[in-house]
């Protein structure tokens, strides 16, 4: 059985692009490589996307600086990019402080570092939709 998910028509597309990439490439690549080759399936698939967004980061309310996200997907997914031989919790942490900090709802990490794809679906437990720009 097949759960819907928000965005999950997006997210499906966005791993058949990645699973594309990885089928091509396999492992081996550095991880700016299989961002290019991702930005290339995203197009082919019109697939909205902006690649290496600056990202502003707060802390109480005051701007600490930036972090770029891998890609912003139709302004509603982000996608984290790995190239590492297995994914860890430190990744998954990762990915949904990123979330918390662009107050992002869905974002996807995705790992190409494997020999089978890696990817998991993370989600921002503290989303608060008014915030968002």
């Amino acid at each position: 059985m097949q759960q819907d998910y928000k965005y999950g028509d997006l997210t499906h597309r966005i791993i058949g692009c990645s699973m594309e990439v990885h089928r091509v490439l396999g492992n081996g690549f550095q991880e700016v490589i299989y961002q290019r080759a991702l930005a290339y399936e995203l197009e082919q698939q019109t697939i909205g996307f902006a690649r290496e967004v600056d990202m502003p980061i707060f802390y109480k309310s005051m701007l600490m600086g930036t972090r770029r996200a891998d890609f912003l997907i139709e302004e509603k997914v982000m996608v984290e990019l790995k190239a590492i031989i297995k994914l860890e919790e430190v990744h998954l942490a990762q990915a949904i402080n990123y979330l918390e900090a662009y107050n992002l709802e869905i974002g996807l990490l995705i790992n190409f570092g494997a020999s089978s794809l890696e990817f998991k679906r993370v989600l921002n437990p503290h989303f608060r939709r008014f915030h968002r720009k």
